[in-house]
């Protein structure tokens, strides 16, 4: 094995949540330098395996992941900062803004760990998903004596996000008196009034997978929603699971997952583990057809309300902005879905784009959005306008206008279907990270995921709100 010392970090670098360090003050102990980019879900589920490995064996090694930005909003310390905590990330967070440290390492690709030993030399490196990484930590650390019970800690967060009733809320559903509401960083899903007052809670509040009644059964970071009647439908994205809620009796049910990520499997399902699922962030009803955004995978799938048959309906996997019919089409991290009559709108995250789906035929076509790599601001006619990262749609019952959360620009903007333009809200402030929204009773519901906030804006008079969530 070619072992050698491990280089040094370079100074350019921004640490975010934590005091300046070099890679040399980490001896002692094995290290993990993670290079990742906070907007990605990949990225996201190599660092949950991390930390699932680290709850096991405790002290074990250290992580330091590095944060290099894709879109133009990551090099921004806090909004950066953000994006990793939203997925639960806690350890000490390097800003690398201007990539010197991906140069430095000679990095090519999301995710990348490089696996240094207890004497700072490099070890391997693990590019993208895939490997063992079980059986990779396990052999960085092989003959090394556990660390003592009180040597376990890696320390605090410096500046940690407050404790709120809310945290990284990341799903909002809105009817005539009620707003349901994925208080995705506590692991919950909130019944509400318009006020805010919190009527019911489904969920413990941990991390886990566990149905049951709303008081016992257990989410793991839920995004989207949908509702049909008295069901609530839920993406539990930390699960990799389709979950439901019996509004009436309280009762919470998995669908369809097995609490890790995997390659769905099509077919009808006689047990809900029958088929894994990969980071499913929304749902969407038709036709008695519950749609998935699967953000893992890039594809939109279905699953059948009565058959419990589980179908790929689109998207040929790889991360692009290609229209064409179902599997010849390809999306890139489809993370927020608008199903109207026979048209199923999907946000794209990492294209900056917004698609349609026609439900007869599965013909996808891009509404806004030139490609993975091109965002921006733009307002205008579809031909020119531009996204940065947009993360929830929402339309009202009877206008054809399209509302979206674009995150990456902190704004809320509109696209009028039917060939329209698209256009910014002008709103009194900027939004902090929205990644949710919700149309009913004449208003539009904003999840401020990042300010870990509900707020409600009303078109008519231009009026901002809080909604005061006192769970």
């Amino acid at each position: 094995m070619n072992v050698q010392l491990a280089m040094e970090l370079p100074k350019s670098g921004i640490w975010l949540n934590a005091a300046p360090s070099t890679l040399q003050d980490y001896r002692g102990r094995p290290l993990v330098l993670a290079f990742v980019n906070g907007a990605s879900v990949w990225c996201a589920q190599r660092l949950a395996e991390i930390a699932q490995w680290q709850a096991r064996n405790p002290g074990r090694i250290q992580l330091l992941v590095v944060q290099v930005p894709r879109f133009d909003f990551e090099r921004e310390p806090q909004p950066a900062l953000k994006l990793l905590r939203r997925h639960g990330v806690s350890a000490p967070v390097i800003l690398d803004a201007q990539w010197e440290t991906w140069r430095r390492f000679g990095i090519e690709s999301w995710p990348t760990l490089v696996l240094i030993d207890a004497q700072g030399q490099e070890r391997e490196r693990i590019v993208g998903g895939g490997a063992d990484l079980e059986r990779m930590l396990n052999g960085l650390c092989d003959g090394l004596m556990r660390p003592l019970d009180g040597d376990t800690s890696d320390g605090r967060e410096i500046n940690a996000e407050p404790m709120l009733p809310l945290r990284f809320p990341a799903g909002l559903l809105a009817t005539e008196d009620r707003l349901y509401v994925a208080d995705t960083g506590h692991h919950r899903i909130l019944e509400c009034a318009h006020s805010g007052r919190v009527l019911r809670q489904f969920g413990v509040g941990t991390a886990d997978m566990i149905n049951g009644a709303a008081a016992e059964a257990a989410f793991n970071r839920p995004h989207g929603m949908a509702l049909v009647r008295d069901v609530l439908y839920v993406a539990d994205t930390g699960n990799h699971a389709l979950r439901r809620i019996h509004l009436l009796s309280g009762q919470v049910e998995t669908l369809c997952g097995t609490g890790r990520a995997g390659d769905p499997v099509e077919g009808i399902l006689a047990q809900p583990w029958d088929s894994p699922l990969n980071h499913p962030m929304d749902v969407a009803v038709a036709d008695n057809q519950l749609h998935i955004a699967m953000a893992g995978d890039n594809h939109i799938w279905s699953y059948d309300l009565g058959s419990r048959a589980l179908r790929w309906r689109a998207g040929a996997g790889s991360a692009e902005v290609r229209d064409g019919s179902g599997h010849l089409a390809a999306f890139a991290q489809p993370c927020a879905l608008v199903a109207v009559q026979q048209v199923m709108y999907v946000c794209d995250a990492l294209g900056s784009a917004i698609r349609s789906v026609q439900l007869r035929g599965d013909l996808v076509q891009t509404l806004i959005g030139k490609g993975v790599w091109e965002f921006g601001s733009e307002d205008g006619v579809r031909a020119q306008a531009q996204l940065q990262y947009p993360q929830g749609l929402a339309m009202g019952a009877d206008s054809p206008l399209l509302w979206i959360a674009d995150a990456g620009n902190g704004t809320l903007r509109t696209l009028r279907l039917g060939g329209g333009v698209l256009s910014t809200v002008n709103l009194p402030r900027r939004l902090h990270g929205p990644c949710a929204l919700a149309v009913a009773a004449g208003v539009v519901w904003i999840a401020e995921t990042d300010a870990h906030a509900i707020l409600r804006f009303d078109p008519v008079s231009g009026e901002l709100s809080d909604v005061p969530i006192d769970g």
